[in-house]
């Protein structure tokens, strides 16, 4: 998905088996929709604890996180406890969402991509952070963007 394109209604089940609608949020605030190869595994766990690190400048920014990997509900609920992540993870486990998004992937396409997208309040996606082995350098980037966005309309 590149810049500019609007962001598509999606529903998937989070991490509370709960089915989740991008539609709740959609237009109401900044959305940063991330997605990450797998639960539990040293770069990935390295973002996802990152993000939560970062969480609460998201929050002041009025700024919703949403993380997404193809893992199961339940190494979601495991992954979400054990590392006390206090937003949103969804399952993609047959990769609709990775594909509608047209995230990449690598090394013969064995290796899901880690993307992140930054989704204005019209909509649309603004910045698109393709970083796979770098895990912490997007989200220093969308939290830049989302505070620009955020001054541009004051």
């Amino acid at each position: 998905m590149d810049v500019n394109a609007i962001c598509p209604s999606f529903t998937l089940k989070n991490q509370l088996n709960e089915d989740f609608s991008i539609d709740s949020i959609l237009g109401k605030k900044i959305v940063v929709l991330f997605f990450y190869p797998k639960d539990n595994t040293a770069a990935c766990t390295k973002e996802v604890c990152s993000f939560r690190d970062a969480h609460a400048d998201f929050l002041s920014e009025d700024c919703e996180v949403i993380g997404v990997s193809g893992d199961s509900v339940t190494s979601h609920a495991g992954f979400t406890t054990k590392h006390q992540l206090p937003f949103t993870i969804l399952s993609d486990q047959k990769n609709q969402l990775r594909k509608l998004f047209h995230v990449p992937s690598h090394i013969f396409g064995l290796i899901p991509g880690r993307v992140t997208y930054v989704i204005g309040k019209d909509k649309k996606i603004k910045g698109v952070f393709n970083a796979l082995l770098d895990p912490v350098s997007h989200i220093t980037n969308a939290l830049n963007l989302v505070k620009e966005l955020n001054l541009s309309t004051e």
